[in-house]
């Protein structure tokens, strides 16, 4: 790493690229033009020369609220390399929640876009405070405490201030990055976690640079790449691998306007035919099963093709594997699915179409990542070895499974989590290691395999332990499932299924089933997934009752399922 960067922190990498990558297209949305590593560095130092203006100091918290958008990335520079923290905001959560957050972090400034502004409106913290809005093309707006607007414009080239005095050209040459130490603070990223109550993980800049750093490798990235960004920059793992890691790399950053929907992704996907891209399973999941599946077993011929395991494969790899390739650009070598365990089946797909997966993992506390392989050297079901500089140990051992806890040391674990002490010293042993709380196992070759989370993880009737997640995959194979989450109730099992909507919509128009059937449709339906998952678990692990979830789940930054509220 020492080739890379002198010092392990945000101000030292960002030095080095708008120096050495100037000319080279940095950030921009999927079709359009980008800004280049020199023009986002006159911008930022615009932002900054504003920010410092307006009192804001190494070590301020100042809150960055918005989606994912060329703007937050040269946000998120200006404020970390002037030494202040930034504390970004997933855009979606409810105003009380953002409050909260921004009361607990003691933000003293806001970066916000529309969408943010328009919910937040009517809270205190707007009416009585500053804010930078972040506008559509490049430009940003900023009202100050007494309402009066100064608006920040772009050209790509050029950065001024309309209505204020003060323009970068006319300040001074002073430099606004500050040296900071490797292990201050860089940005305080909120997790609701498992039990619902919202923790501030404190990343330093070398936890979030080092990862950033020993990801290099497995991507293959080099300067002038694209990146498509589909994810929440607001979490760690978009933002050190999807931001941090291009940046030190060279490359370009390409985002989609609004939400990423099947049909504006796979045109973004046109336009930037990316060589890297960062997901979670829910999406390469509903494409195999909603594009590539049906297609593959879609007249009784196939089906029946489809289940010789011979047959399979050659279409998986010379007939999906290709369009599959191809409907990703063409270029596409790095695609890397976190947040969530990937479904067997659907990894068994990509195996066979020999399509470039990496399954990672790691917490927002790990900055974020812990394990993970090259596409090329991929084990089925495993994530991998440790991240260079990472240690892995597997604790309170069951002895009849071998699997226990995931426990964890290395550069990139976090300081800790803000103004909580007792919090914190709960997820650390005595001698430092960081406590996961997710359920794994080491092989021979220290490769990691994860079963599952420790708090989710149900003790059966006779003491056996029995995984939801695993459950969970095998129900979520059922075309008609969109998602699906296992409680125990009692001493039984239970299943909530949310319907893949579209599929059964299709299946009730081709009965031409009445509004009054419908209930007795799912009701039917319900069974029959339950059943067959029954037939595909193991006894212990069998399912007694099935529970439509009408509503969808409500999700955490990293797209997975609030267990918490359905327990």
């Amino acid at each position: 790493m020492a080739d890379l960067l002198n010092k392990l922190t945000l101000s030292e990498a960002w030095k080095r690229s708008r120096a050495k990558y100037t000319s080279l297209d940095f950030l921009g949305y999927a079709g359009e033009k980008a800004v280049t590593y020199g023009q986002a560095d006159r911008i930022v130092f615009g932002i900054q020369a504003y920010l410092k203006d307006q009192g804001i100091k190494p070590g301020d918290k100042v809150a960055l609220i918005s989606e994912s958008r060329p703007e937050w990335g040269l946000a998120y520079l200006a404020v970390t390399t002037m030494g202040a923290v930034v504390v970004p905001v997933m855009v979606d959560f409810s105003a009380e929640q953002i409050g909260n957050i921004m009361d607990h972090s003691e933000s003293c400034f806001m970066f916000a876009s529309e969408k943010a502004l328009n919910k937040l409106a009517d809270t205190p913290f707007v009416r009585d405070s500053r804010l930078i809005l972040l506008q559509e093309g490049l430009k940003t707006g900023t009202c100050s405490i007494d309402g009066d607007a100064v608006v920040f414009k772009t050209d790509g080239r050029n950065f001024f201030l309309e209505g204020a005095e003060a323009r970068p050209d006319e300040l001074s040459p002073e430099n606004l990055i500050v040296d900071v130490a490797e292990d201050e603070p860089a940005a305080i990223l909120y997790t609701s976690g498992t039990t619902g109550s919202s923790k501030g993980v404190m990343l330093s800049h070398k936890n979030i640079t080092h990862n950033a750093m020993v990801g290099l490798p497995i991507p293959g990235t080099e300067a002038g790449h694209r990146f498509l960004s589909v994810l929440p920059l607001a979490h760690s793992y978009e933002c050190t691998l999807g931001f941090v890691l291009p940046l030190i790399a060279g490359a370009q950053v390409c985002y989609i306007k609004g939400a990423p929907t099947a049909r504006i992704m796979l045109k973004a996907l046109g336009l930037v035919k990316p060589q890297h891209m960062l997901t979670v399973p829910i999406l390469m999941e509903k494409i195999y099963r909603t594009s590539i599946l049906p297609k593959l077993t879609g007249s009784p011929l196939l089906k029946v093709l489809y289940k010789n395991r011979v047959l399979r494969f050659l279409l998986n790899r010379y007939v999906a594997g290709k369009k599959l390739k191809a409907l990703f650009g063409g270029n596409i070598q790095f695609f890397g699915i976190g947040g969530a365990p990937l479904a067997p089946d659907v990894e068994s797909f990509l195996r066979d179409a020999k399509f470039p997966y990496s399954v990672g993992y790691g917490l927002t506390e790990t900055a974020p990542c812990l394990a993970g392989s090259k596409p090329a050297d991929t084990i089925f079901r495993s994530i991998g070895p440790a991240f260079r500089d990472v240690e892995l140990r597997i604790c309170d051992v069951n002895p009849e499974t071998g699997h226990g806890e995931i426990q964890a040391k290395g550069p990139n674990i976090m300081l800790g989590y803000y103004k909580d002490e007792l919090k914190t010293a709960e997820v650390f042993t005595q001698d430092g290691w960081f406590k996961t709380g997710d359920l794994g196992f080491l092989d021979k070759k220290n490769n990691l395999f994860i079963k599952g989370r420790l708090k989710n993880m149900i003790l059966g009737p006779n003491g056996e332990n029995i995984y939801p997640e695993e459950i969970e995959a095998v129900l979520n194979r059922d075309p008609f499932v969109a998602e699906s989450l296992v409680t125990r109730m009692g001493n039984s099992l239970v299943a909530r299924i949310q319907f893949n909507t579209e599929k059964l919509d299709e299946f009730i128009q081709n009965l031409k089933a009445s509004p009054e059937e419908l209930g007795r449709i799912k009701t039917e339906m319900l069974e029959t997934i339950r059943k067959t998952a029954n037939d595909r678990l193991s006894v212990l692990s069998r399912l007694s009752e099935m529970i439509e979830q009408v509503e969808p789940f409500e999700k955490t930054p990293s797209l997975k399922i609030k267990r918490f509220l359905y327990t």
